[in-house]
């Protein structure tokens, strides 16, 4: 038997599949949320398509330029792309059976992610208070609607990621409790992935076009 951070892993444990993956009902969840991922990926490029073919219908109200903040969504952008690195070291600690440092490492994802929210709803509210709410042209309701998507994804991550901490804590790392990290961290890369898509579609092309 060797021991690994304080987990007891045998010598024909350390060269099997990852922990998540050694149960077979566990893959088959794992392979589950990948099909809602794909599911999911469907809703945002229906929002990303009426986007583009909503950006330009202004109304003569507030446009890209005016109201996105260059400093404002570069910030938010790094901050979740850090998160996403940090969601990386608690998938990596999990798969050392380091139980300290997958908590520890999601906590500082969590905080990131609260750090990100704060960003949005700050700046929802800056441009609300500039007459740039939803209902005062297409352009706007469909930028609301689709950052405001993404946002309501993070803020379900974040509790999500807080009761797969709770949990871990309580019962350790085994196969259920790996599977929830890991998919719980697969689920915050694609809110990246699809954060960088904002950024570039919506946010970068609003300044300069």
């Amino acid at each position: 038997m060797a021991v690994a951070h304080g987990n007891v892993l045998s010598a024909e444990q350390a060269h099997e599949k990852p922990l998540e993956y050694q149960n077979p009902n566990q893959a088959v969840k794992i392979l589950g949320f990948w099909i809602f991922l794909a599911t999911d990926m469907l809703l945002f490029g229906c929002l990303f398509a009426t986007y583009l073919v909503l950006r330009t219908h202004t109304d003569g109200g507030p446009t890209p330029q005016t109201i996105f903040d260059v400093p404002g969504f570069t910030t938010q952008t790094l901050v979740l792309l850090t998160s996403s690195f940090t969601g990386g070291l608690s998938t990596l600690a999990m798969r050392n059976g380091n139980k300290r440092q997958v908590i520890g490492w999601m906590i500082v994802t969590i905080l990131l992610g609260l750090t990100f929210i704060g960003f949005e709803v700050t700046e929802f509210v800056s441009d609300a208070l500039q007459g740039a709410t939803m209902q005062r042209s297409a352009f706007l309701s469909a930028f609301f609607t689709l950052v405001g998507t993404h946002g309501s994804h993070v803020s379900i991550g974040i509790v999500w990621m807080i009761a797969t901490v709770i949990q871990v804590a309580k019962k350790g790392l085994n196969p259920i409790s790996a599977r929830k990290v890991f998919v719980v961290n697969l689920y915050w890369h694609f809110l990246d992935v699809v954060w960088v898509f904002i950024f570039t579609i919506v946010y970068l092309s609003g300044v300069v076009m």
